[in-house]
């Protein structure tokens, strides 16, 4: 009899031992701030490469980033989660951007040239002088280098000529052309001045 009570209080003792026992388990812990971070990085950065793949535009290494940052996750190191992610991130938009551009029609090139043609009365000096045109009368030997093929003499040129004029010189062809028709002197047909072919030949 004595035993069997033994046996009995010994049962009795295991199961209230494995009920307090069961009692007594904490709860699993609640994700701290940081870790909804990580997780909330984490998913942003896995949207933003699928997003870039949808396109086209995938950056491997991106994958790879978010790989490591999911890696430092289950780490525990939420820090470096949210850095990893936030970079990958930042790798798929830049991919997405990048496509994005390429999708745009390339712009019409600027022309490089305007166009005058020559009307009865006029000279180099005018035509520079013109609004449509330079808006300054020194700026002349720019027309004159830029169409040297076909005026032999500045101080002469014909009606019905069509002129082409850089519309965008650069400020030291400016200067020059400015510098030579401030030193040229005077206006007069004949011979081609040795002024103007140094000027050409610059």
């Amino acid at each position: 009899m004595k035993t069997n009570w033994l046996k009995n209080f010994g049962v009795l003792a295991l199961v209230a031992g494995f009920a307090v026992g069961c009692a007594s388990t904490p709860e699993p812990e609640q994700p701290n701030e940081q870790q909804q971070q990580a997780a909330a990085a984490i998913a942003s950065a896995q949207a933003a490469i699928e997003e870039a793949a949808a396109v086209g535009a995938e950056w491997r290494d991106a994958q790879a980033v978010l790989d490591q940052a999911k890696a430092a996750y289950d780490g525990g190191d939420y820090a470096t989660a949210i850095e990893l992610a936030n970079q990958a991130e930042q790798m798929a938009r830049d991919a997405i951007a990048a496509w994005q551009a390429a999708q745009q029609p390339e712009p019409e090139p600027e022309p490089a040239f305007g166009s005058y043609e020559v009307i009865v009365g006029d000279s180099l000096w005018k035509i520079s002088g013109k609004s449509s045109v330079y808006g300054d009368p020194y700026r002349w030997p720019l027309i004159y280098k830029a169409n040297k093929d076909q005026i032999k003499d500045a101080d002469l040129i014909y009606p019905g000529q069509v002129f082409q004029y850089p519309l965008s010189p650069s400020q030291s062809e400016v200067d020059a052309a400015v510098q030579h028709a401030k030193t040229r002197g005077a206006w007069a047909v004949g011979p081609v001045e040795a002024s103007d072919e140094a000027y050409l030949a610059r």
